[in-house]
Parts: C-alpha cells; sequence; structure tokens
C-alpha cells in the first residue's frame, strides 16, 4: 500500500474556502503524481485521482469503477447515520447499469440541444435583465454591486424553475433549500448546525416539497419537466417517491447551483484580468472558449466517488477490489500536463474545450447543454456594456467539498 499523501486538501471543506490556495496546492501535488492515496482521521481511506488522464481512465470504465455504494465522499458518521435513517435518495449519481440507462432515458430528450433551441428567447431575457441589474446600481455610468447575490444566483435558479414549471413564489425557498443542502459543511450557509441530523431535516424539507408538487402534477400533469417526472414509469412500473425525490433533486440543485458558480467564476476571472475583459471585447467571437474556461476555473462540482468492483490500476497505481476512488474534477482541470500553465485564466487558451468539469461518459452531466448556453448569453450581453471592471472588495467561498463556489463576489465597475 502506497504511503498515504498528507494533505487535508481534498476532505476538509475549509480548504475550499480559500481556493487561490487550493488550486496552488494542487498544482503542486500533480508533480508528485496523478493518483495520491488520503488516510484521514474519521473518513475510510480513498485515493484521489487528480490527473486529466487518469480521470477519464476511471469514468472509461462504468462497470470496473461503479458510482455505488457511496457517490459523493462523507465521513464515518454520516455514512453510519445514512444507514440508520434508512432513507435511501437515489438520484443519476447514485446509480450504475443498467438502472442509469433507464431513469436518464426519462430525461435525456429535454436537454438535447434541439430541445434546448427554444429556450434562447427567455436566457436572452434573462442575460438583458442581467444588464439591467448593473445599469440600476450605477451612478453616472459606474457602479458597485455583489455580482454572486445580484446576477449569478437568481439567473440559472430561474431558468429551473421554468424547466420544471414552478411558481416563482418558489425561488427564495428552493434558494435556501439548496444552499443548506450544497453548504452542509459551511457555517454561513447550514442549516442550524453541520450535524448529520440537520442534513437529514433539509432532506425531509426537500421530500415534503417535491411530494406535494409529484402530486399535484399527477392529479392535473402540465407540460412540463415536473410533470413528465412526476407520471414516469421504468420498465413500465411507476417511480417510487424516494426515486422521483432523487430526480428533482438532481435538476432542481445541481442544475441552478453548479451554473451560478460558474457564472461567477467567470466574473471574478475577469475582473482580476481586465486584459482578458478587452480581448472579449474586441473579439466576441471568443465568449464561447472564454465560457469553458470559465468552466474549466470553476469546476463546481468538486468530485464524484467511484469503488472499484475487481483489483486493477490506474495509472499505473495498484487498486484493489472495494477501494474507493475520489475523482477530482477540479484538481483536473488544473493538471499541468494537459493545461499549461493552469492557473492562469486565459479566453484563448487552445483546449479549454477538454476540460472534464461536466465529467465524461455515461454520468456526463444532463444539463451540460444548457449551462453552456446560460453562460454564453449571459456574458455576450455582459462584455459589450464593461467598459471596466474590478473587484470592490475581497470576495468568499463557499467551504464544501462536493459542491462550492462564490458566496460572495463585490465588483466595481463602468458601463461602455
Amino acid at each position: 500500500m502506497r504511503t498515504p499523501t498528507t494533505t487535508d486538501v481534498f476532505h476538509n471543506p475549509l480548504r475550499y474556502g480559500d481556493m487561490r490556495s487550493w488550486r496552488q496546492e494542487v498544482v503542486g501535488l500533480h508533480a508528485d503524481g496523478p493518483v495520491h492515496l488520503i488516510d484521514a482521521e474519521g473518513f475510510s481511506p480513498f485515493w484521489v485521482v487528480i490527473g486529466h488522464d487518469a480521470v477519464m481512465e476511471v469514468e472509461r470504465q462504468p462497470a470496473l469503477f461503479t458510482n455505488e455504494p457511496v457517490p459523493v465522499l462523507a465521513n464515518d458518521a454520516a455514512l453510519e447515520l445514512q444507514r440508520e435513517q434508512g432513507m435511501q435518495i437515489r438520484t443519476l449519481i447514485h446509480m450504475d447499469r443498467p438502472d442509469h440507462t433507464e431513469y436518464r432515458k426519462l430525461t435525456n430528450d429535454w436537454f438535447k440541444p434541439a430541445a434546448m433551441a427554444p429556450m434562447t428567447e427567455r436566457l436572452d431575457e434573462l442575460s438583458r435583465h442581467a444588464v439591467e441589474t448593473l445599469e440600476a446600481a450605477a451612478i453616472d455610468g459606474v457602479g458597485e454591486l455583489d455580482f454572486n447575490t445580484d446576477v449569478a444566483v437568481p439567473y440559472p435558479l430561474q431558468v429551473i424553475l421554468s424547466i420544471l414549471g414552478l411558481p416563482a413564489d418558489d425561488y427564495a425557498r428552493m434558494l435556501v433549500l439548496t444552499q443548506e443542502l450544497f453548504g452542509a459543511e459551511d457555517p454561513d450557509l447550514q442549516r442550524e448546525g453541520s450535524t448529520p441530523e440537520d442534513r437529514m431535516a433539509t432532506l425531509m424539507d426537500f421530500y415534503q416539497y417535491f411530494m406535494s408538487l409529484s402530486a399535484d402534477r399527477q392529479a392535473h400533469p402540465t407540460g412540463d419537466l415536473a410533470s413528465l417526472i412526476a407520471n414516469g414509469e421504468i420498465r413500465g412500473e411507476p417511480m417510487a417517491d424516494l426515486e422521483k425525490l432523487g430526480y428533482y433533486l438532481i435538476i432542481a440543485t445541481a442544475g441552478h447551483d453548479t451554473t451560478s458558480a460558474a457564472m461567477a467564476e467567470g466574473m471574478a476571472q475577469l475582473a482580476a484580468h481586465p486584459e482578458q475583459l478587452a480581448l472579449l471585447r474586441d473579439s466576441p467571437d471568443l465568449i464561447g472558449n472564454a465560457v469553458e474556461e470559465m468552466i474549466r476555473m470553476a469546476s463546481s462540482v468538486r468530485h464524484f466517488m467511484r469503488t472499484a468492483t475487481e483489483d486493477t490500476e490506474v495509472a499505473g497505481q495498484a487498486i484493489k477490489k472495494g477501494d474507493w476512488l475520489m475523482l477530482n474534477y477540479a484538481a483536473a482541470n488544473l493538471d499541468p500536463n494537459h493545461f499549461e500553465r493552469p492557473l492562469e485564466f486565459d479566453v484563448t487558451r487552445p483546449n479549454a474545450n477538454k476540460q472534464i468539469a461536466f465529467g465524461f461518459g455515461i454520468h456526463f452531466c444532463l444539463g451540460a447543454q444548457l449551462a453552456r448556453m446560460e453562460l454564453r448569453s449571459l456574458f455576450s450581453h455582459l462584455v459589450p456594456r464593461l467598459a471596466s471592471l474590478e473587484p470592490a472588495a475581497e470576495a468568499t467561498t463557499g467551504r464544501a467539498t462536493f459542491v462550492s463556489g462564490y458566496k460572495t463576489l463585490p465588483i466595481r465597475y463602468t458601463l461602455a
């Protein structure tokens, strides 16, 4: 067995509160290889895969490296509580073939490029509203606001509410529940405490909300995605309530929280690098590539876990049957063997589209196309209006090992 790497950068949520130091340390770890062993107090030992090619190697073998039984890092106490509670919510990220194929098929057509095309008008409307938000906060063309709170968070949440067919009045509730779910390790976002019981209470609130929604859509189906899920069948049988909840959860939460994180990351990078903003103003055809670079830097889904089903190897490292592996996408997107100058934000990066923030293979993010469309629309509208942009104060980022991004992003800007 390899000697464990003495770092807490992957399992300590506090480390994600300072992404500058997190990224610097991770880039240094790449020099020691693409696979590292973590044996930390309170956690079952696991391998963390940080090399871009090594992550892809695992992703290409879903039968050898399964999502089940636990697809997200949790400490021993949290895992024990899950077993005791018996509330086993299954989302797409918890499933392997053949179940994953059957459940994904239910909504797959909703997120194909052709199906997303009619969303363009709605996205442009939201992007114009984002510009109006900046205009309203400006006096004589100069303004300050919290871009994360005022633009990045509400934009994708409104998109997901529209797709699911949820009322605008539920916006605040969905926002709080999502922040409590993904921010359970962060004192600023967690419900009342950081205990596993608090996290279970958040899940119960989600359960009550979505089961009420499901009952309504079963009795009065409409043409929205919530109705499709409520009345969905798998192999000719209605989905169980917990599986419906899992579907609602993965779309309602991951569908907006991850995109808002990428939007904020993009704006933060442009504020820190005015020469990159100038490049985009002069060459708007670079927006698409810039979006890929923003997503690479954000990598808001930090990781997923896999379990080896047989003795094998990853990047030359022996892996035993039953070993737990963390695929750290944020680290893989900083691999200096794949991305030159990985810590630099470069809208002209020639291989920016090789970022793997959306995963790869059968578990490739269902909403990747929609997320890209939202980012392209937003920055296509914002960039031409920004004559100058800079940080207005120190930003803060979420302290969570699974999904995290900015909590605050104060910016100062001059409108063109």
